[in-house]
Parts: C-alpha cells; structure tokens; sequence
C-alpha cells in the first residue's frame, strides 16, 4: 500500500498553490482554471467562514490585500463578500473575480477533474465550525468526494474532520519538525503531513518521515530546482504557486 493509505496511489507531485497564484489572483475560480490549464491536476485552496456561516475560500482573516474590501472577513456575510473585487489588485484584466464559496470551486474542480487540498485556516475560536459546516458542504454538493484532501496547521480542526468520519483524508500542516508531531498525526489519524520546505534539510530528514507510512506534502517550493531536489528525495508532492514551472523540469 502507498505511504498514506490507498488516497495517495497516484501521488500528485504537485500542487498549485491557492490554484496557480503566480499567474492570477490567488483562491479565485481564474486561479484554479489556469492551474489545471498549465497541467496540474492537484489544487490548495483555503476555506474561512463568513459571518453567516458560508464556507468561502479566501487565505487572509482580512480583506485587505487581495480584495478592494477592508476589515476582517469574519464580519461581513457572503452576499456582502460578493460585492467585492478580488482581481484588480493583481492585475486589471481581472477585474470583477469573485471571492468563491466553497461550493463554487467544488463544482469547478468536479467540472475539470481536480483534486483539491483544501486548508481549514486557523480562525481563532472558529476552527471547529469551519471544519465542520466543510465537511457538510462536501457531503452534500461533491460529485467526486473521493478527490478530496483536508489539512489545517489546528488540531481541533482535523480532529473535527475525524469524528465526521475516519475516511476522510487528513494533512497535518508544520511549520516546523516539532516534538511530537508524529504523536499529532497518528492520534488524528492523518494520512499525510505537510511540512515547510525549508525543515527539510536532507535526504534523512525525507526518509525519516516516510518511515510513519505518512505521505509528504511539502510547502511552498517556487524554485525548480529545489522542486526537484524534494521529490528525488521521496517528497510525495510539493506545492508551488507556479505549477507550470515545476512541472517543466520533473
């Protein structure tokens, strides 16, 4: 069996990041579409709640940066959220993107047969809700459950997702190697584990990893030629905010 159980038989190797973040404005429908245009067959994206319960993909708890909105996006609804501009700020031909629910981008990636990775964000005190209206959101519109990956740096979040039902999979997001991680992941019953490239300082520290039966999805790796570094190491994936760079050189 694949390190990461029967999911992981066809390991993606990589992933675009927030879809194809390099090429247009990170976690809207452009940026998945492009990233499976320029061949990735994997998505990240990360899920926030709004102020109504909606589950939305959108990375930052502010507006700020990649919408011409302003304050947390904990405390507007979604019919206020779709009000707001998410393109402009990258680049003027995509004026008018929409921040997507969930919804939306689960009927894209059925529409182009993407897997998707998707992020529970660490919303203080709303980490169990979001994980939870999530996995209900999944149950009720995916075509293609099966093609879907959850990870979150929370471990309240993941343990959320376990008691909704052990086969969902299950990614535990690190910042760093920290004792007791192994702990984390098998008392979660984590498939995989996500850690930041940068802790993954050689060829051991992949193999030692690969040695819990855990798949290895490592972020957020824009250099080829570190791309390709980490999977001949044995890295199962990496996460790149330019798919189509990576996979030119693997």
């Amino acid at each position: 069996m694949p390190r990461g159980g029967l999911f992981f038989r066809a390991p993606p190797r990589v992933i675009g990041h927030r879809g194809a973040m390099a090429k247009a404005p990170e976690n809207t429908l452009a940026s998945f579409r492009r990233a499976a245009k320029d061949g990735s067959r994997w998505i990240e994206l990360d899920v926030h709640l709004t102020s109504d319960g909606i589950p939305i993909v959108f990375h930052d708890d502010e507006l700020d940066r990649t919408s011409d909105g302003s304050g947390p996006l904990s405390a507007i609804t979604l019919a206020e959220l779709q009000r707001l501009d998410a393109g402009t700020w990258f680049n003027p031909e995509f004026a008018g993107a929409r921040i997507p629910t969930l919804a939306e981008a689960v009927a894209l990636s059925d529409e182009l047969g993407l897997k998707m990775n998707v992020e529970i964000k660490p919303s203080p005190g709303a980490s169990v809700a979001t994980a939870e209206a999530v996995v209900e959101l999944i149950k009720t519109t995916s075509r293609t459950p099966q093609n879907i990956l959850f990870s979150s740096f929370e471990i309240d979040a993941l343990a959320a997702i376990q008691r909704a039902g052990q086969h969902w999979p299950r990614g535990l997001l690190l910042d760093d190697l920290h004792l007791g991680w192994r702990d984390e992941a098998s008392q979660l019953g984590c498939s995989s584990v996500h850690p930041q490239h940068g802790t993954l300082t050689s060829a051991d520290v992949v193999l030692d990893i690969c040695e819990t039966g855990l798949a290895i999805f490592t972020f957020t790796v824009n250099n080829p030629a570190r791309a390709k570094q980490l999977l001949d190491w044995g890295v199962d994936a990496v996460i790149t905010d330019d798919p189509a760079a990576i996979l030119a050189v693997i």
